[in-house]
This record gives structure tokens, sequence and C-alpha cells, in this order.
């Protein structure tokens, strides 16, 4: 758990523990497999399962708005290989403005 608030605090000034531990609870099996514990922003496919997945089952965001906070994550890790899934969907909901609902 502690690896997943360290690699977050890489990119966001302050840190809610709390919606990490609720980000690892959401992604649950798929941490265990270093493919999908990881987020392609190269794949279209991908960011597509990002938007209709994540962002819009748990964060409730319409697709434009999903679109436009994956994009500023995307620019935000631009220089990491490897885009942890937690650290993703931390920073999308940062940039979207709705950490609330994962607490």
């Amino acid at each position: 758990m502690s690896d997943y608030v360290a690699d977050v605090k890489k990119y966001a000034s302050s840190v809610d523990e709390a919606v990490v531990d609720a980000i690892v609870k959401y992604c649950g099996i798929a941490l265990r497999n270093k493919d999908s514990s990881l987020v392609s922003a190269s794949d279209k496919a991908e960011l597509d399962r990002v938007r209709d997945g994540f962002a819009k089952k748990k964060l409730e965001l319409a697709p434009e708005a999903a679109e436009a906070g994956i994009a500023k994550v995307c620019e935000t890790l631009k220089g990491v290989n490897q885009k942890g899934r937690v650290t993703f969907y931390y920073l999308l909901a940062e940039a979207t403005g709705t950490l609330d609902k994962l607490r």
C-alpha cells in the first residue's frame, strides 16, 4: 500500500491515503498482474477502457470530462514509461475534481 502512496506523491502535492486505498480496492485482483497494473497511454483502447470503466462508473464523469481528465493525466505522466494504474486513477480523480467520490 505504501508503494502506491509513494508513487502518487511523486505527482500530487498532497495525497489522501483513504482515496489511494479505495482505488486499490476498486482495482482488486488486477493489481496482481504486472500488465494490468499499468495503464498504456499510447493504447487508445486502454484509455477508452479507463474512460468507460473507472471514469464513468466510479467517478461518474461524462465522456468529454473523462477524456479531458485523461489527457491531462497523460501529459503529467508523459515521461513515465510504466504508468501505475493506481497513480493514473488518483491523478484522474484529482484532475477532474472528483476525489470526494472515492472517500
